[in-house]
């Protein structure tokens, strides 16, 4: 006789909503509502994504709102915090300056056949663009742009690292990404935050260091942490910049980027 097969419970998945909070000034916001299995208490939280509240399984949904409710000051300080620090999104003729390399560039705009931005001989941005271009040309071209600064400074950067390492990046490639700043795939492509052309040219370095070594050692043994330390011996200090500052640099970006 055979015994009926045994069935492994499904395990609880996170799960995600959307609700719409009033802040006590009338404003409307949006609040990520995320049950999770792994969480413990209720917690609200903000980054430059937004506001987060997280439920445990256990806790019901009216608990989660009075817990709003309770930290609704809380909530308003912090969600204007981080909108002072991502700053505003691209606006024509408006935008003053832009985040580049550890500083705010001034920036002035013209008139132009094409849409593009260069950097003028006296160091400053220059936005030419035709009057008909909309807010989508203005972010790729700053897109563009910003890739091609920080292509030219891996480059400048890259051939000093390369006779120590066993071989070559396949390529390098950049990304817009939420929290991570670089990786390395298996077949030795580098990828890269487009956030890093923000940040001081020295934590970019580091970041562009920390992948290189992994093509010495995959893990983060202390081997791989000598390579590093013998190229960068100021990782922690960069370290140390990206926690205080990442935030702010990969919101700065999103925010130019997508109006």
């Amino acid at each position: 006789m055979l015994s009926p097969a045994r069935t492994t419970p499904a395990k609880p998945r996170v799960q995600r909503d959307s609700i719409q909070f009033t802040l006590d000034d009338g404003r409307c916001v949006d609040v990520l509502r995320v049950r999770d299995p792994r969480a413990r208490r209720v917690k609200l939280s903000v980054d430059e994504r937004g506001a987060r509240l997280s439920l445990p399984l256990r806790a019901s949904l009216v608990a989660g709102e009075r817990f709003l409710h309770e930290h609704r000051a809380w909530l308003a300080a912090q969600l204007a915090v981080h909108v002072q620090h991502a700053g505003v999104g691209l606006q024509r003729d408006v935008t003053e300056a832009l985040p580049l390399r550890g500083a705010m560039v001034a920036l002035r705009w013209t008139a132009g056949r094409a849409t593009r931005l260069d950097i003028d001989t006296d160091g400053r941005l220059l936005f030419a663009a035709p009057a008909r271009a909309g807010d989508a040309a203005l972010q790729r071209a700053l897109r563009d742009f910003y890739e091609a600064q920080a292509r030219a400074d891996v480059g400048r950067w890259l051939p000093r690292y390369l006779a120590e390492l066993p071989r070559a990046p396949r390529r390098i490639v950049f990304r817009c990404t939420s929290s991570q700043w670089g990786s390395l795939a298996p077949d030795g492509s580098v990828s890269l935050d487009l956030a890093l052309v923000l940040a001081r040219p020295s934590a970019f370095e580091y970041v562009l260091v920390h992948e290189l070594c992994h093509l010495l050692h995959a893990d983060h043994s202390p081997r791989f942490w000598s390579e590093v330390e013998a190229r960068c011996p100021e990782w922690r200090e960069e370290r140390e910049y990206f926690r205080a500052q990442g935030r702010i640099l990969k919101g700065h970006l999103r925010r130019l980027l997508a109006g």
